[in-house]
């Protein structure tokens, strides 16, 4: 494959299938192409995964299905003497936010609704890319995917601090904090959106760009 190089030049680029060599997604250690098993880890080896994109849009699609219900239904229930109080992750930030903790409220949203909605973006826009052989750089296209990769746990921050709460605020029958439906789905929201990414086989990316660069009007 030939690609640019920083100062313009082109350069031969060869990837481990042309090397005959196929790597291990478990562990990263490269072997023989025609070698079945991992020696390291015992992971299977594939120099491509057919089922990638299959598997990309089945955890995409539960994971959006259960976004939701998780912004929906309660994520928090406040329990006190004479009172019950159920907050969204919406209305909770707002709350917050009214009571003068707007980072607090801003860190809350950014991880709940801003980093999830961009993830449900980037995993499709990666999986079409490969679908219909974007010409999107690919440079892009694996920045966006560590990208993705790197922020997935962070979605988890609302359930965490439901966790924290629920354990420090427990004043019998004063006052008690409950996780609310909303949590559930939301974990598994971001559970399935994190299995999505990593089903995606990143190595598609290079096989669109050889495509395009041997026949640019198939693209």
């Amino acid at each position: 494959m030939v690609g640019m190089g920083l100062t313009g030049t082109t350069q031969q680029v060869v990837t481990a299938r042309d090397a005959g060599l196929v790597v291990c997604t478990r562990c990263g250690k490269a072997w023989p192409l025609e070698t079945a098993h991992c020696g390291r880890c015992g992971h299977k080896l594939v120099s491509r995964d057919p089922h990638s994109l299959q598997r990309v849009w089945a955890l995409w699609i539960m994971g959006l299905m259960c976004y939701f219900p998780a912004n929906i239904l309660p994520m928090l229930e406040t329990k006190t003497l004479f009172l019950t109080d159920e907050s969204t992750i919406i209305s909770g930030a707002v709350e917050l936010a009214h009571h003068g903790a707007y980072g607090i409220a801003g860190i809350i949203l950014f991880a709940s609704v801003v980093i999830p909605l961009f993830k449900f973006w980037a995993i499709a826009f990666l999986a079409i890319s490969v679908q219909r052989r974007s010409t999107a750089s690919y440079r892009m296209r694996l920045f966006l995917y560590e990208v993705v990769e790197y922020i997935g746990r962070w979605s988890m921050i609302d359930v965490f601090v439901v966790a924290i709460l629920s354990s420090l605020v427990q004043l019998k029958a004063l006052a008690s904090i409950n996780p609310g439906p909303a949590s559930f789905f939301f974990a598994l929201s971001v559970i399935f959106t994190m299995l999505s990414a990593q089903a995606f086989d990143t190595r598609l990316i290079w096989d669109v760009q050889r495509k395009a660069e041997e026949d640019p009007q198939d693209v």
